[in-house]
């Protein structure tokens, strides 16, 4: 360990030697050393001249930063990539700029997010998955590394401000309650500001919303939106911060929660594709195909991959089908627009104070392709898909006419998915299909980017991000950040594409793998297995005996021509320079499953709660996430509240987990306690004693008796007061899996949407009106 400790100070002293004596700043250690402080000699200040401050500023003339990233959006989307749905922000910056067709992402959020991030491979970035599912092994962990800091961080040593609105989704899920640590959180991973959401996704109408690490509560507004909401304080903080130091740049990293399920989104925006897509999927990836050809988005001689086997041909659903999914697709069509509004309000906002030439706004359409996690028939709530309960179209078709307001949670079917990422056949988590990991993307910067509505195909990665804005803010690569000797960036910066259209691409080599879908691009082949469908969860097969697919890239954009038979040396080639790359980024053992890991237990990674049965919890305790939270699915366990009835009486929420479309909670209504176990919001069983509590202090008690034999069983109930008065009931199912995404565990209120009827809405009128001592739950 000390001959380490030596080993760092002489390399951070070599460097900041070298390159002090060249223009007295080193922007390769970071943060920038001080130089050392003059001594002085006279006693008197007036007989001196002060020293000139040492202040670290950004390069001269280097530009301010925007990264747009969009949730789960195929290439064949929007209007700006020859798609059905209207996108006029994109298509201004794109006519103003550059088209990279050739742009490809890990498949899954979390790990391309790292990417962006960091310049590393997301199984570098300890990202092999979402954080949700993160392992022990390493490329896996979940932790970002301290030798991998992100480029937020770089930025902000090296003079920007820096901001972050939206959607998280990079920190590990042991690591988001008020114990922190607080390290993988935005704050303190580069970002001055952050507001916005930290899991994977949130409910747009009632989010659950932080600003730096501080829960907070979406203002109170008519019609209010959190996509809206994220770019009022974007637009206010860039403005504030050009405002306070305009000869300071700034960096921002936009990161909407949409379009990624739940697709919600107001009639004014969905009723806008009204009888769009009645024509259908096929149809639409059709045209889309025609369109993308007629526009030179792709090659002429693109084919249309040919549709997975389990997506049914159009003309072959039911009637109520075919309208079903219809007004799926205009939802999802309204939130995109919406989206692309919002994001146009931004940069309209940057032109405003004269900032937009000189910004470069890299724009990603998609950290992924469209999500196909809606299975064949869609859902009205997406806690569904995580929990097996399948949803059927007779049981959808009453909801249709409020599919994404907020008495739905919605997801579509994942036929849609296949037809917004045509050219492709498959979609978002296919990490070895171009449909999972190819989306859009736009680059804008009028100083530097002179040819406008220009096409770029050289192959690029999210990884080729944070290189190519530090070569345009000037900025080298660190070599040691706080201290910590930084592993080397692995992507490739393409500043040298901005000219020249023809240049010869230089990331030639990249692996992709996620849940068992492996890939490897190289020098315009791609050898590639697929080993589950997103819709899979369980029984793939070995992966031993997955089969291989080879393409020639250069002469086969959408993959549809297979020559492995033809070229068996050369594939056998590329699986071996896949494992080379596998063991090189920490890819191995590749771990297949997808709900086991979501148990820490099974996956090996830090759990919170650990084996813990018991859970003290105490008035004011609110904002748990669940993954932070005790586990009380498929198990017997009790509630016991100690209360204080107040004169006036009692009312809200003592104790609570979720929320309208799945949860529980222990409360009191009109003085009664009361218990309700809300199924995914299709069923809700309510236990009561049916006696009102006097004023004074309490015991309530409340217990539930699994049945077992299995997950997600039903059982009996009880409630319990320490003046004698019971109640009893039945409660026939329980979530085996989760019970929300983004709704929290709370003492004394239910934050977001509630779990239980007739007790209000929201923080304020959830609150309990008496006084909570203690509460504790216990697994029995």
């Amino acid at each position: 360990m000390k001959q380490k400790s030596l080993l760092i100070l002489s390399l951070v002293f070599m460097l900041f030697s070298s390159a002090y004596a060249q223009d007295n700043i080193n922007r390769e250690i970071l943060p920038i050393v001080e130089p050392e402080a003059k001594t002085y000699t006279e006693l008197d200040a007036r007989n001196t001249t002060p020293p000139k401050r040492f202040e670290v500023k950004a390069p001269k003339e280097a530009p301010n930063v925007v990264i747009v990233l969009i949730d789960d959006l195929g290439m064949g989307a929007t209007s700006a990539f020859g798609g059905p749905i209207n996108t006029p922000t994109m298509d201004r910056l794109s006519n103003g700029g550059l088209r990279y067709n050739n742009f490809n992402t890990t498949s899954l959020c979390s790990p391309t997010r790292m990417a962006i991030k960091t310049g590393r491979n997301h199984h570098t970035c300890n990202t092999g998955s979402i954080m949700e599912t993160s392992t022990a092994y390493p490329g896996n962990t979940g932790s970002l590394p301290a030798s991998v800091a992100p480029l937020a961080e770089t930025m902000r040593l090296n003079g920007y401000s820096t901001a972050a609105f939206g959607k998280w989704h990079e920190t590990a899920a042991w690591e988001t309650s008020v114990s922190g640590p607080f390290d993988r959180w935005p704050t303190r991973q580069g970002f001055d500001k952050f507001y916005g959401f930290i899991g994977g996704e949130t409910d747009q109408w009632a989010p659950l919303i932080f600003d730096g690490v501080k829960k907070v509560n979406p203002p109170k507004e008519e019609n209010y939106h959190f996509t809206t909401d994220m770019t009022n304080q974007a637009i206010n903080w860039v403005k504030a911060q050009q405002s306070m130091t305009p000869d300071k740049p700034f960096f921002v990293y936009f990161s909407t929660g949409a379009v990624h399920a739940p697709h919600h989104v107001s009639k004014e925006w969905s009723d806008k594709y009204k009888g769009q897509f009645d024509k259908g999927w096929d149809v639409i990836r059709e045209e889309t195909v025609a369109k993308m050809k007629a526009n030179g988005i792709i090659p002429k001689n693109t084919n249309l991959g040919p549709k997975p086997e389990a997506i049914k041909d159009w003309k072959k659903l039911t009637d109520n089908e075919r309208k079903l999914f219809a007004r799926q697709a205009e939802v999802f069509s309204g939130f995109v627009e919406m989206t692309d509004y919002e994001i146009g309000r931004l940069v309209d906002a940057i032109d405003e104070i004269g900032e937009l030439d000189n910004t470069i706004i890299v724009f990603v359409a998609g950290d992924n392709g469209t999500s196909a996690e809606g299975g064949m028939v869609g859902m009205y709530n997406e806690m569904t898909y995580f929990n097996f309960v399948e949803e059927k179209v007779e049981d959808l078709i009453p909801l249709m006419d409020d599919w994404g307001l907020p008495n739905t949670f919605p997801h579509m079917a994942a036929g849609w998915a296949v037809a917004f990422d045509a050219p492709f056949t498959w979609t978002k988590q296919i990490a070895s299909d171009f449909g999972g990991t190819r989306t859009g993307m736009i680059v804008h910067y009028p100083d530097q980017v002179k040819q406008g509505d220009g096409i770029r195909g050289q192959f690029t990665h999210a990884i080729d991000i944070a290189p190519t804005i530090l070569e345009v803010a000037g900025l080298p690569e660190p070599k040691v950040v706080n201290g910590v000797p930084q592993t080397p960036i692995e992507g490739t910066s393409f500043v040298y594409s901005f000219d020249d259209a023809n240049a010869p691409e230089r990331h030639v080599i990249q692996y992709f793998e996620l849940f068992g879908n492996r890939a490897l691009y190289y020098d315009g082949w791609f050898a590639r297995t697929i080993h589950r469908a997103p819709w899979e969860m369980t029984d793939f097969g070995p992966l031993e005996e997955d089969k291989w697919d080879l393409y020639n890239v250069r002469d086969d954009f959408s993959l549809t021509k297979n020559l492995a038979a033809k070229y068996p040396e050369k594939l056998e080639e590329m699986k071996g320079l896949f494992m080379a790359e596998a063991e090189k980024y920490h890819v191995l053992p590749i771990d297949d499953r997808v709900v086991e890991r979501t148990n820490p237990a099974i996956a090996g990674r830090p759990d919170i709660m650990g084996g813990r049965t018991t859970l003290k919890l105490y008035e004011g305790m609110e904002g748990m996430m669940e993954n932070t939270f005790i586990n009380i699915k498929n198990r017997s366990f009790t509630i016991d509240a100690e209360i204080v009835v107040p004169e006036s009486g009692a009312n809200g929420v003592i104790l609570t987990q979720g929320g309208r479309f799945g949860g529980w909670s222990l409360y009191m209504k009109n003085d009664v306690p009361e218990f309700t176990y809300n199924f995914l919001g299709l069923e809700r069983y309510v236990i009561t004693t049916d006696a009102k509590l006097a004023p004074g202090k309490h015991k309530v008690s409340f217990a539930f008796n699994y049945d077992g034999g299995g997950n997600g069983k039903g059982g009996d109930a009880t409630i319990e007061v320490s003046d004698g008065s019971k109640g009893k009931g039945r409660i026939e199912r329980t979530q085996p899996n989760m019970f929300s995404a983004d709704e929290t565990a709370d003492v004394g209120l239910d934050n977001q949407t509630p779990v239980a009827e007739g007790i209000g809405y929201g923080p304020e009128e959830t609150t309990f009106t008496g006084k909570i001592d203690k509460v504790i739950i216990e697994i029995k």
